[in-house]
């Protein structure tokens, strides 16, 4: 193995422009201060207080499934177990798994229609 097969750590940054790149999304300070996203108000994505978790609006069934494949950078809190929400390491996330849980965190909340027209530009 090399230098350039490890990939470095994903950071705000880089989910900052893999949010900002999709339809209708605002960045807004969290209640605690932290980078949130979201759209029309509803938000789908934050960044946690200790700026290494990533806090991400996932669907109930697909995050079991997400978290057993890999424990190491998706899992949940027993305060986020009852919500649709998930965390995910920053340190250790692929960056093409970190941009699909993002994207797909943006279509749960943003309009059908808006989603519909997103699919349609990708193909």
């Amino acid at each position: 193995m090399t230098v350039q097969d490890v990939a470095a750590p994903a950071t705000i940054e880089l989910v900052r422009r893999i949010a900002l790149a999709l339809p209708m999304v605002e960045e807004v300070p969290s209640w605690d201060g932290t980078p949130s996203f979201r759209v029309r108000k509803t938000s789908f994505l934050r960044l946690r207080e200790d700026g290494d978790t990533l806090v991400v609006k996932v669907n109930y069934y697909e995050r079991r499934f997400l978290i057993e494949a890999d424990p190491g950078a998706f899992f949940v809190t027993d305060d986020l177990r009852v919500h649709p929400w998930m965390l995910v390491r920053l340190a250790v996330v692929p960056p093409d798994a970190l941009r699909e849980r993002i994207e797909e965190a943006w279509r749960l909340v943003a309009p059908k229609r808006l989603v519909a027209e997103y699919s349609r530009t990708l193909a």
